[in-house]
């Protein structure tokens, strides 16, 4: 699960205001502006790949509400020439049947569950059409949600803390032995879930942390999980803490001006960070096998 609230866990209708546009009670929070590269249709009409022109340089997202965004992961593809294709099947957009058209995928974060495909069809949706991207051999990043539904298509396994913990609020986390070529030390991240994924047994583990272990894995060269979010910023913060501060004081999750404090202080060496890993990321799947 990624984000504010447990979608298996609720009604029908609190299921439909999780993923409705702000006005109806909006949860994740990727809200700030897209640029007029970013490209949205109408949500009342499922989009295909037809109806579209395509260019070489474009990148699919998939988000799972209606008014969210890719935060500064959007910005810093958008900046390197990327446009992108923004999808959501949680509002009935069409994934596309093949990624000829694409450059790479980014899966994002939401309010459901990973488990969620016997009461939400999107997330079945995502989970058969997540081998249609790995059979691409195209760079993918999965973030919070986006790792879990790796996982899973992987063989592993989502789960809550096994006491209740979540983490919501800065973390820190550190390399493993195998994932230092991706973070050359520990660093603090932003994070907001209460489920965790395991690596699944072909992938390797990159990063740990203390409260979830898993935070980190690749497969194969190109297809990534990140349990935390790069793409927060500081307008986000505000708006997730805003709306969802009864989440703030369940446990393990960090007091509203501890992530603003925090933010200050790490989002300069996350923004490093994530700027050399998506140099890294996006040639990933022409490199040698690892």
């Amino acid at each position: 699960m990624d984000d504010f609230i447990s979608a298996a866990a609720m009604p029908t209708a609190a299921v439909s205001a999780a993923i409705a546009p702000p006005h109806s009670g909006e949860r994740e929070g990727h809200s700030e502006p897209l640029s007029n590269n970013g490209d949205r249709s109408s949500p009342s009409q499922p989009r295909d790949t037809a109806d579209r022109p395509h260019t070489p340089a474009q990148i699919m997202i998939v988000v799972h509400q209606a008014d969210s965004d890719p935060g500064l992961i959007g910005q810093l593809l958008q900046q390197r020439g990327y446009r992108l294709d923004i999808r959501c099947p949680a509002i009935g957009d069409r994934l596309p049947a093949v990624m000829d058209d694409y450059a790479a995928t980014v899966v994002f974060g939401g309010p459901m569950s990973a488990n969620d495909d016997d009461t939400l069809p999107f997330i079945r949706t995502e989970l058969d059409w997540l081998p249609t991207v790995l059979e691409a051999q195209m760079p993918f990043l999965g973030v919070c949600l986006g790792a879990q539904l790796l996982a899973r298509v992987l063989g592993g396994k989502v789960s809550p803390h096994p006491d209740g913990i979540r983490e919501i609020g800065y973390f820190s986390i550190a390399p493993t032995a195998a994932g230092r070529s991706e973070f050359a030390a520990p660093m603090s991240v932003y994070h907001w879930h209460r489920e965790g994924f395991e690596v699944p047994r072909d992938a390797v583990c990159l990063a740990s942390g203390d409260t979830f272990a898993n935070q980190a894995f690749r497969y194969g060269n190109s297809a990534y999980g990140v349990q935390f979010h790069p793409e927060i910023t500081r307008p986000l913060i505000h708006k997730w803490t805003t709306k969802a501060a009864d989440q703030l004081s369940l446990p393990g999750a960090k007091p509203r001006d501890r992530h603003f404090d925090d933010h200050d202080r790490h989002s300069d060496a996350v923004k490093l960070w994530l700027d050399q890993f998506l140099d890294r990321w996006l040639v990933s799947a022409t490199q040698p096998t690892i």
